[in-house]
């Protein structure tokens, strides 16, 4: 558990120092958002907020994509993966320091998305604002889970940049379509349906739960 703590402190510090994945972050969701605006034809408000949603989460899995993407990167310097390889005790506790701080990033991306994306698409988020913000909460478990663990397997490789989204995208479909369908019902008003909150719990705990036990195997390749 010190491994996880203080792994997670280091990563927070060095990115407030540094704030290089928050800032590239934080500017491709807002362009995105700009590009979606541009390209979103003339639509009722009811069409609007059956289709913001989809246009909402693809936003947030590609920008969890590019930060998941630096998630290793600094530990290629001076061979710090192998230091981490070392550290004490079982290496999923690392797994989940690396997996937190970039749980606590991507969820402070997407509130400021999720408030630039309201006042470009004239979409009420505050309505569900509670259950919206569950359904990211609990998205964001599987979403960093698996790609920690992607990350660190692919960091490695001259390709990563384009092996990570090929391998984490895939497997984040079904994560993508529950929080898609909870977010439709909360902005609607309809509160958080059991229909995508169940696959979002039992998808988060299953991801967690085998990328820590896997994380062990993952260092040593």
């Amino acid at each position: 558990m010190n491994v996880t703590l203080t792994l997670l402190f280091k990563d927070l510090a060095t990115e407030w120092r540094s704030r290089d994945r928050l800032v590239a972050m934080t500017v491709f969701s807002f362009l995105v958002v700009v590009v979606f605006q541009f390209a979103w034809p003339p639509m009722e408000p009811d069409e609007v907020v059956r289709f913001a949603p989809g246009v909402l989460w693809v936003t947030y899995v590609f920008a969890a994509v590019i930060g998941l993407g630096r998630t290793f990167a600094m530990e290629l310097e001076n061979d710090a993966m192998t230091a981490l390889a070392l550290a004490p005790g079982t290496r999923g506790w690392i797994f989940l320091g690396k997996a937190g701080a970039t749980w606590l990033l991507i969820t402070l991306v997407q509130a400021m998305t999720g408030f630039v994306f309201a006042l470009f698409f004239r979409v009420d988020l505050w309505t569900g604002l509670a259950g919206t913000a569950t359904v990211a909460a609990l998205a964001n478990v599987a979403i960093c889970s698996i790609g920690t663990l992607l990350s660190a397997m692919s960091v490695r490789s001259r390709f990563r940049d384009v092996l990570l989204p090929v391998l984490l995208i895939p497997t984040l479909i079904p994560v993508l379509a529950a929080a898609v369908h909870g977010t439709a019902a909360t902005i609607a008003g309809d509160g958080l349906p059991f229909a995508a909150l169940q696959p979002l719990v039992v998808i988060g705990g299953i991801y967690l739960i085998l990328c820590f036990l896997l994380f062990d195997y993952v260092l040593d390749e």
